[in-house]
């Protein structure tokens, strides 16, 4: 899949953002506003990635801008030192949408939760994606509402007992993934609040990106769901996480000298299976390909509420036509085509008739 050349007149900068030589730091990212969030929370990790991640940009500050929608996640505007905005339940990805068609000197990010983007803000999150609106949004998931203190959110797993489930959740949740890839996004990856490597490289990816681009962050919230990503961080996680790379083969696992305990994802049917690597030819093993819709669908479905082969990385990375580009293009066309303006001619219309 590629882009369209709609002969648009080009733009410097990583995302089509002119950049800066201006040597930037952390400590310039940062607000003069007090973080309040709980003691342990995930979104502290988040917040001190993003603000070591955002200079090596280059993009100046006053052109980068966050939105949020509502809950613990999307107060992130005030803790970073950019223009934001603290925008309204699960309506971030459409207030961003006009920031990015309108002004394409800015480089536009979404924070928002899985309460916040897959409940109220579905319907907005999946049509940003599909239009591929140049935007890039980071979805925090601690699989529970925080904020309003407990209930079960849309990605709590089955059985799931909360304030608002007490005999247990029998709602199925959504795979944040697997939506965001359902709904065509170009861009789609996922990261642990705690891997700060592995958490950079994926936002850097995020932001080299030209379209539409979602980054699930597993991230901890220690009051109402304490621990619920554990078995990703602590024991057997190199069992667990599946890190992939585009180009590389999907093994994991501890690697020792002679192979053993490492693992690697092999073709099974119409999807992907895990077997120990030392049981396979080498050949079987899957190459990661992030151009591969369907390989990026089949690794999304790897694992599922368990987490027993979670996979971290780029799972798509492709490009086509951003909605801002299309959208900016057509109006130039039209405003070329029309010559002079005539305002009664435009309040007319071509469906307009005269009654005599």
């Amino acid at each position: 899949m590629t882009a369209i050349d709609l002969g648009l007149p080009g733009v410097g900068g990583l995302d089509g953002v002119p950049t800066t030589d201006e040597k930037q730091t952390a400590k310039d990212y940062t607000s003069d506003q007090e973080v309040r969030w709980c003691p342990g929370c995930g979104d502290y990790a988040v917040l001190a990635a993003v603000r070591q991640f955002l200079p090596t940009l280059g993009i100046k500050r006053e052109n980068t801008v966050f939105v949020s929608g509502i809950g613990c996640s999307s107060r992130f505007p005030y803790y970073l030192n950019t223009y934001g905005m603290h925008s309204i339940h699960g309506r971030a990805p459409t207030i961003a949408t006009g920031l990015a068609t309108t002004r394409p000197d800015l480089s536009v990010w979404v924070v928002t939760g899985d309460g916040d983007a897959l409940s109220i803000g579905g319907n907005h999150l999946i049509h940003a994606l599909r239009r591929n609106v140049n935007l890039k949004i980071l979805l925090f998931n601690n699989r529970i509402y925080g904020l309003t203190k407990g209930q079960y959110s849309p990605t709590s797993e089955e059985g799931k007992v909360t304030k608002s489930t007490p005999f247990g959740s029998v709602d199925h949740p959504f795979n944040p993934i697997s939506l965001a890839l359902g709904a065509e996004a170009t861009f789609v990856g996922r990261a642990l609040d705690s891997d700060r490597k592995s958490l950079t490289s994926v936002l850097q990816a995020a932001a080299e990106h030209r379209g539409s681009a979602l980054v699930e962050i597993f991230q901890d919230c220690p009051i109402f769901n304490d621990g619920s990503f554990d078995v990703l961080r602590k024991g057997e996680n190199e069992n667990r996480l599946v890190p992939v790379t585009h180009g590389e083969p999907i093994r994991f696992g501890p690697e020792g000298d002679d192979g053993l305990g490492t693992w690697a994802v092999v073709p099974r049917g119409f999807g992907l299976e895990v077997v120990e690597a030392s049981t396979v030819d080498p050949s079987r093993i899957v190459v990661h390909d992030a151009s591969d819709h369907e390989l990026a669908f089949a690794l999304s479905r790897l694992s599922d509420q368990d987490l027993n082969h979670t996979v971290t990385g780029v799972f798509r990375n492709v490009e086509r036509t951003t909605y801002d580009d299309a959208a900016r293009a057509q109006v130039t066309a039209a405003s070329e085509a029309a010559g002079t303006p005539d305002l009664q001619k435009l309040l007319n219309g071509r469906d307009t008739w005269t009654i005599v």
